[in-house]
């Protein structure tokens, strides 16, 4: 059975992830490599994989119409980064409105020149 190692860049469907496979192609006219990139709809029966993490699929019969492959098992997770939560280490006292006020805090104030009227 074929097996490849991709990255998961979609998992909005219920039992299935679309997996992006990288490859190296030599190009036919010039002498370089070039990188190319499949899209494998998967199956995912316990709904495990999320986006970014980097699983191996192997070919099976045809579940659906696109569907043809099977993650076999998730190599490394997508490490998920908390604002909050890294605050917290460091000691910071910060409150999650204080993060939501930093984000809009530029978006209200009108560009220098431009007036009312």
């Amino acid at each position: 059975m074929k097996s490849f190692v991709g990255k998961v860049i979609s998992d909005k469907m219920r039992k299935s992830v679309v997996v992006a496979v990288d490859r190296l192609v030599r190009h036919r006219l010039y002498p370089k490599t070039v990188r190319r990139t499949t899209k494998l709809m998967a199956h995912d029966e316990e709904n495990a994989c999320k986006i970014g993490d980097e699983v191996r699929i192997e070919s099976s019969r045809p579940l659906s119409k696109r569907k043809h492959w099977v993650v076999t098992d998730i190599i490394r997770r997508m490490r998920v980064y908390n604002q909050l939560s890294s605050a917290a280490a460091v000691g910071k006292n910060v409150s999650s409105t204080e993060l939501s006020a930093e984000g809009t805090l530029g978006a209200s104030t009108t560009p220098p020149g431009k007036g009312q009227g």
